[in-house]
């Protein structure tokens, strides 16, 4: 298993740290946070290849990070001594004596240690020191990749030429559409992979024979035909023969199908399901790392339940999954314990949810839980008139509703309320809690809560007692019945509470929407004025 990636210089990342999960790692982050680029990253260390081809071969200026680039630059335009940027990718592993060949103290930790690991360096090459030199003198955004190299290299300072075995792993980005050369690189990767050295031998020796009939066969009669034709142009004439060489060989034209399709015209969906259950089939040679981009697109929902409950049940104790994904279904799922909440080099990971919590979760994968861990602030409400009451006080306020305030106000929707507060305290969120008292005095309901609160951050709000127990005759009591009636268009002759309380929705929706000047319960207003700041 992977103990710790270090990244640094490369991408988006210029100093990057992260001790990922044994078994599930979950990345997590808004857009531009650099999931993809971890992901990659230490796809491009366990191979020493990307998108199919060598590091040197796909190595381009883009790779370096910007903000080195552009350090660099600055100091050597004014004259002041700069060291060429730099990529570092250093994977370390868990001691064990499949991973012995890769153990040494050639790395970054300080104090020095030695423990299995491998690295991907990018660095100047010494043998372009003038070249490079007189490129600086007047440098561009655009380093001079021509005069670098790759390095792929052990702990123990030995160069890696090919992929060691224990480090097998296997690709499988979802949003990619389909290889129209039949399978992608990746697949082809993870299928070779499902084959024993005698099943390859014994399919390339049986796929030479076939090419070879054909000499005999299809293309006898024609080679009969352009020697008559040829004989008197020259002493050799041509023949047609099919190719023998390592070029043509069997991988290139045996593909997998599906239901006697072709893999490569099979649906999205289906294709990343199928690249997954080889990945983690428990009866082949097993990828030791498997790195999958959003499971969730291009599934339904029914389809995506199962592929999350066939990657549980394959997933071993002996094989490590990078997971990046923009859905709460998949992340309540696979388990809030196995969050790495990505930003801009940072990689927060939750260590303080009780197991319970996790499990609760998981009971209740529809709920938004992504909006929780992305929101910069957060207000969390009992229902949807809450949400609709709360949204409209915040604009009489400040003027503008919340989310352009950055605040994203999410209604918990029978979700417990110890729950949420527990996971806005283990990912640090500013949050504004509203509840309903039901008759129970304030102090008495937020005592069992008291642990996750912090005063400035995260806050708990409920209305009095004598105000009423909901929300419904708290409106009344501050608003006015007068005024409501005529905002809710209610005749004398209707009861009002009872109206409102059995049309909660649709309430908040005309108060929302009324030009008169409402009064809000004064524990609403209390957290508006929180939430804002």
């Amino acid at each position: 298993m992977i103990v710790q990636v270090k990244i640094e210089g490369y991408r988006i990342h210029k100093s990057l740290v992260v001790v990922p999960n044994r078994r599930f790692n979950l990345l997590v982050g808004a857009n531009e946070s650099g999931k993809s680029t971890l992901m990659e990253a230490v796809a491009l260390a366990l191979t020493g290849r990307i998108n199919g081809r060598s590091a040197s071969e796909e190595l381009n200026p883009h790779w370096f990070n910007t903000d080195l680039v552009d350090d660099f630059i600055r100091k050597r335009k004014a004259g002041t001594p700069a060291a060429f940027p730099e990529i570092l990718i250093e994977l370390s592993f868990e001691d064990i004596p499949e991973l012995q060949s890769l153990c040494g103290a050639v790395n970054t930790y300080v104090p020095t240690r030695a423990c299995p690991g491998v690295t991907m360096k990018v660095s100047i090459n010494s043998e372009y020191a003038d070249e490079l030199e007189a490129w600086a003198r007047d440098p561009t955004p655009l380093l001079p990749v021509e005069y670098y190299k790759c390095e792929w290299r052990t702990f123990a300072d030995k160069e890696i030429t090919s992929r060691p075995k224990a480090l097998a792993t296997a690709i499988i980005d979802s949003r990619t559409v389909r290889a129209t050369s039949g399978i992608d690189y990746h697949l082809r990767q993870i299928l070779g992979d499902h084959l024993q050295p005698a099943e390859r031998a014994a399919i390339s020796l049986e796929y030479r024979k076939v090419k070879a009939s054909m000499s005999q066969t299809a293309l006898s009669s024609v080679n009969t035909r352009m020697k008559s034709v040829h004989a008197t142009l020259h002493d050799q004439p041509i023949e047609l023969a099919m190719d023998q060489s390592a070029r043509t060989s069997w991988e290139g034209v045996v593909t997998p199908h599906v239901e006697s399709v072709p893999f490569s015209m099979s649906g999205q969906g289906q294709q990343s399901a199928i690249k997954i259950s080889l990945a983690m089939n428990r009866n082949a040679e097993r990828a030791q790392f498997v790195m999958v981009e959003e499971p969730e697109n291009h599934l339904t929902h029914t389809s995506l339940v199962t592929l999350l409950g066939r990657m549980e049940s394959l997933a071993g104790e002996q094989q490590q999954l990078f997971i990046t994904t923009h859905s709460s279904f998949v992340l309540n799922r696979l388990g809030l314990d196995a969050l790495i909440l990505m930003g801009k080099d940072t990689a927060a990971k939750l260590t303080e949810l009780d197991p319970e919590t996790v499990a609760y979760f998981k009971k209740l994968p529809g709920y938004d839980t992504l909006r929780i861990v992305l929101a910069k602030k957060i207000v969390l409400v009992e229902g949807p008139s809450d949400e609709i009451v709360f949204e409209r006080v915040f604009r009489d306020v400040h003027g503008k509703p919340p989310m352009q305030c950055g605040i994203d106000v999410l209604s918990m929707r029978g979700l417990s309320l110890a729950r949420g507060l527990e996971l806005c305290a283990a990912l640090n969120k500013s949050v504004s809690t509203l509840r309903d008292n039901d008759g129970i005095e304030p102090a008495d309901l937020r005592s069992p809560v008291e642990k996750w609160l912090k005063a400035g951050a995260r806050e708990l709000f409920i209305g009095e007692v004598a105000d009423g127990k909901t929300l419904e005759p708290q409106l009344i009591k501050h608003c006015g019945e007068p005024l409501l009636r005529e905002i809710l268009g209610i005749t004398p002759a209707a009861d009002l509470l009872t109206w409102m309380t059995r049309e909660k929705t649709e309430a908040a929706l005309r108060i929302s929407e009324t030009t008169k000047k409402i009064v809000p319960p004064p524990y609403i207003l209390d957290a508006v004025k929180f939430a804002h700041g």
